[in-house]
């Protein structure tokens, strides 16, 4: 028969409708909310802090208390196990502030209530007073007032950066303000907990990371794990949101599950969950660079102050990761590089979709900027000059052995017409007028792997039924990114199967335990290759059978579509597995898999934190009214790097939403605090995040379908979910370019981030000034 790969559908490299797409357009999608609560639902609501940094002198909740359908108040003296949430042990994350509170917006107790609304209406009524601390907001200013650091800080150094400074021809030293990034999911934090017997409890979550959350519950209950059991069938968006903030709502809901022994339910409002939830870092960031007449350059020196917020959370790996990604694609013969990650009295900032990285590739392309304004060079000609050569060591000493950068350079080069366009650019700005253009290419290069080397590892369980339908389940967790479909198609690839005939099921930790949070851009790789070591035993099995039943060598069986060949006899899949029920062959299978060849020593600064890396490239245009400080994106090109794609379809749209986020969070997100430490910043009234009109007028994706990963990852795919946000980049970068045009590119706009329509304006008024 022949081997038609076309009649299977969601093979792997094939296009292939996301598993939710239709239940998604349609409403059909079941969220945590979505969820029929059981009979006698409860409710709870946080009662957040209004103040910065004070200690509690008084708390009053008679009023609550008083309120039609409350039950009661939870605070931390009502938790049986330990008051902390913080992922990384060092126990100052509390669920509830005890004695003192360290930022505006901090929970300090729970109502439990009859209905939502009872117990949101009752939180208000709460008295908290507080006798008022100093507070600093800012990293600089936590530097200056002594706040300290909430984890170690790090420092990567190769070479000798000082002297090198000193004797290069050129040298540049500046600041760049980096701003930060709420995760605006559209389904905000939310969690269910159903109380069982014994110590028992359940929980139905919207998080990243199902295992922490069931440690966490476990910790604050004060019962093992195996008590605990949560469940994700999807997301309503997460970007790092929900790898570690979910962890507090989990908790609260769990406690008062057991105590009143009902289910509970908890949902903040969009504004309460962006005062009391993390975000992407702020980074202040103090650089130097030393080049030479040719713009290659010869030394870094810089320091990366981070505003992490009042705990450390994930601050040590994200602060971490700026300096991993500080060179992006860039050689740096001799570099010092360090990170500053401050306590500051603000909310604690977590991880969000880079996780760090494009807060060290945005300060690489700002150098660029400065040598190429510096020397008269077109930006993408400094680049080149300083691209990794395969076997040149980062500031982490892993050598780069895979740079395609050069062959992506050139096409897209070619295919956007970029060398034509920037000289209708410049031609254009020289005319003068209120409108200026801009035009930047960018790349970036980014690591896969989590740096904590113990999360890369995964679990996955596949069970075959006797009607031949298979059940998938896995520790990865989906939220939009389609990794439940990239899995189902490598199981549908190993089985020769119609991905039609897999079953898809919620993660939990009851399948498989132990998980890794679904995030470093690692879900598809861990789970991918997990799944593939489960299907891998089942087939030996049934091979085994196969060759016993029909009197054949092992070699001579084959998995073909929808059949199993041995010798000369094909024969349907579903009767092999008919057939191998009745020979009592075992059908299910547990997968596991850890990334190799993958080691990092943070004490001396060295290792191999990634098993591979991403790259990819963008060309941005934008038009600039230098009236207004108002800008559009006219066209952008991208040409990315995702391997063997897995399924092209999801990764295009893996590199646009990706993009336009990058874009967003250098463009128009800005998160603001009054003086008091108040965000101010906190609901999509104060807080604007791209919109459809703000993507390019012309949108121009491409994968690179040439690129292989080297590395023995899942068939040879690479990641895709956080490396293009990094590509937003070459939008900053236009826009940079079409303030500069306004005093002869004399010198760089040098615009903090967000390059908001204000900052842009202004820059605008100082260089002609």
């Amino acid at each position: 028969m022949k081997d038609d790969r076309t009649t299977i559908r969601g093979l792997a490299h094939q296009d292939q409708a996301h598993d939710s797409a239709i239940k998604h357009v349609t409403g059909r999608a079941d969220y945590t909310d979505d969820l029929t609560e059981p009979t006698g639902t409860i409710h709870a609501y946080l009662g957040l802090s209004g103040c910065a940094h004070g200690r509690i002198t008084g708390s009053d909740f008679s009023d609550v208390l008083a309120q039609p359908g409350v039950l009661g108040v939870l605070t931390a003296a009502d938790l049986p196990g330990v008051n902390d949430v913080s992922p990384n042990g060092k126990n100052d994350d509390p669920i509830f502030a005890e004695g003192v509170v360290q930022f505006w917006g901090q929970p300090v107790f729970a109502v439990v209530a009859e209905t939502r609304d009872q117990a949101r209406r009752a939180a208000h009524r709460a008295r908290i007073t507080y006798d008022p601390l100093p507070h600093a907001l800012d990293p600089i200013a936590a530097r200056d007032a002594g706040m300290g650091y909430v984890t170690d800080p790090l420092t990567l150094r190769r070479g000798d950066a000082p002297a090198a400074l000193a004797r290069a021809p050129h040298r540049i030293e500046g600041r760049f303000a980096i701003g930060g990034q709420d995760h605006f999911y559209l389904e905000g934090q939310i969690a269910l907990a159903i109380p069982g017997e014994d110590d028992d409890v359940a929980l139905h979550v919207s998080t990243q990371h199902p295992s922490e959350v069931q440690h966490m519950v476990a910790h604050v209950l004060n019962v093992p794990s195996h008590s605990v059991v949560v469940n994700v069938r999807r997301m309503g968006g997460g970007f790092g949101g929900k790898e570690t903030q979910m962890n507090l709502f989990a908790c609260v809901a769990a406690v008062a599950a057991k105590r009143w022994n009902r289910a509970v339910k908890i949902r903040p409002d969009r504004d309460d969950d962006m005062m009391a939830t993390g975000k992407r870092h702020d980074f202040v960031v103090d650089y130097a660079v030393g080049f030479d007449d040719e713009g290659r350059i010869q030394a870094v020196e810089g320091d990366w102050y981070a505003r992490c917020g009042f705990s450390a959370d994930l601050s040590g790996p994200v602060t971490d990761r700026a300096l991993f990604h500080a060179d992006n694609a860039y050689f740096y013969p001799d570099v010092r590089i360090s990170s500053h990650p401050l306590k500051t009295n603000t909310v604690s900032n977590t991880a969000f979709r880079g996780f760090g990285g494009p807060q060290g590739v945005i300060v690489a392309e700002r150098m660029i900027e400065e040598i190429a304004y510096a020397l008269g060079l077109d930006p993408l000609e400094v680049r080149k000059r300083n691209l990794y050569q395969n076997g040149q060591l980062t500031p982490y000493y892993q050598e780069v052995t895979d740079q395609i950068l050069p062959r992506i350079f050139d096409e897209l080069e070619a295919s956007s017409d970029y060398h034509a366009r920037r000289q209708a650019v410049l031609d254009w700005n020289a005319k003068g007028g209120v409108i200026r253009k801009g035009i930047s290419l960018v790349p970036v290069k980014f690591g896969i792997s989590f740096t904590a080397t113990w999360f890369n590892q995964a679990g996955a369980l596949i069970h075959i039924y006797s009607d031949g339908s298979i059940h998938l389940n896995h520790g990865g967790t989906e939220m939009g990114q389609g990794l439940n479909t990239k899995v189902a198609q490598v199981v549908a690839e190993a089985f020769q199967c119609d991905i039609a005939r897999i079953k898809i099921t919620k993660t939990t930790t009851e399948k498989v335990p132990n998980t890794s949070a679904t995030a470093a851009s690692s879900g598809t790789d861990l789970n991918g290759m997990a799944a593939l070591d489960a299907a891998d035993q089942i087939k030996a099995r049934l091979v085994g059978f196969v060759a016993e039943r029909w009197q054949v060598a092992p070699g001579d069986v084959a998995f073909l579509p929808g059949q199993i060949r041995a010798g000369d006899h094909l024969i349907p899949f579903t009767e092999v597995i008919r057939a191998a029920y009745m020979a009592r062959i075992h059908l299910s299978a547990a997968g596991f898999y850890k990334t190799p060849k993958i080691h990092w020593d943070r004490a001396t600064g060295k290792g191999r934190p990634f098993y591979y890396y991403a790259y990819g490239a963008a060309v941005s245009e934008v038009l600039v009214d230098t009236l207004t400080g108002e800008y559009v994106i006219d066209r952008t090109d991208v040409l990315h790097d995702v391997g063997r794609s897995l399924n092209p379809a999801l990764d295009r749209g893996q590199v646009e939403g990706a993009f336009v986020q990058g874009a967003g969070w250098l463009t128009i997100e800005e998160l603001w605090w009054s003086q008091q430490g108040q965000l101010k910043t906190h609901a999509p009234s104060t807080y604007k995040v791209p919109l459809a009109s703000d993507r390019p007028r012309i949108f121009n994706v491409a994968l690179a379908d040439w690129s292989e990963a080297s590395e023995r990852t899942i068939k040879r795919s690479k990641a895709v979910g956080e490396p293009p946000f990094m590509l937003g980049i070459s939008v900053f970068e236009a826009i940079n370019m079409a303030v500069a045009s306004v005093a002869g590119y004399r010198e760089p706009a040098r615009l903090d981030a967000p390059a908001t329509p204000e900052r842009v304006l202004m820059a605008v008024e100082r260089l002609r000034g």
